[in-house]
């Protein structure tokens, strides 16, 4: 399931995301690729050593955690520290698919949070590769794309301005994208019926079975 989530971070928080991010110091993104990956990333992102690195991760990952269509669709256990990435000048990230094990996470599902208005730099598209063609995405400041880490996927040149987003992988407490897919419809199904008529019969057979479907299919 490929999803995009809206309102992770509001403007007041991406622009305090942003003044501290312009306050450290940048490295080269090979630095944190895999041994093919690096052969097609062209990018830069935050020194992770830097002190303030840590305050900034915190609170930008309590927010995706907050959220509560992430938490629906995505079941995290545990994300991995985030990176906070730029494009300019012709950077790019060419097809590649995510390693398995990040941070020492299984990596269940990727997240791309955007932070630069998409007016404000040409390229930057996030492409995924799906059984039904090539999808691009150039989402506003404070949403988030959230996808399995299992697609190829790659970002166009940047040729002008500057993209700006935070990356991180997350370990689901439901392995398979198929079932997390189905707990995701079930929930809008049970929410939708309790805003229409309340708490029912009918949605208390379809909460118990959305909890059931939990309880079978998580890990630990």
């Amino acid at each position: 399931m490929i999803l995009v989530i809206k309102d992770v971070l509001s403007p007041d928080d991406i622009l305090k995301v942003s003044d501290r991010m312009n306050a450290l110091n940048f490295v080269d993104g090979t630095k944190t690729a895999g041994w093919h990956a690096k052969l097609v990333k062209n990018n830069q992102q935050v020194d992770r050593t830097q002190l303030d690195y840590a305050p900034l991760n915190k609170s930008v990952s309590e927010a995706i955690m907050r959220n509560g269509q992430f938490r629906t669709a995505a079941r995290p256990r545990q994300i991995t520290p985030l990176l906070f990435s730029r494009y300019h000048d012709g950077m790019e990230y060419g097809t590649h698919v995510d390693d398995p094990i990040m941070y020492n996470l299984r990596s269940d599902i990727s997240f791309t949070l955007f932070l630069a208005e998409p007016g404000s730099y040409d390229g930057g598209e996030l492409v995924m590769e799906t059984t039904e063609g090539e999808r691009a995405f150039k989402l506003n400041p404070g949403q988030m794309l959230i996808y399995p880490s299992t697609t190829l996927h790659r970002v166009t040149p940047v040729t002008k301005g500057e993209r700006i987003a935070a990356v991180g992988w997350c370990q689901s407490y439901v392995r398979q994208a198929d079932r997390r897919e189905i707990l995701w419809e079930l929930d809008l199904a049970r929410r939708a019926l309790f805003e229409r008529e309340k708490k029912t019969r009918e949605f208390d057979q379809i909460s118990k079975a959305h909890a059931n479907l939990i309880r079978m299919w998580s890990d630990g």
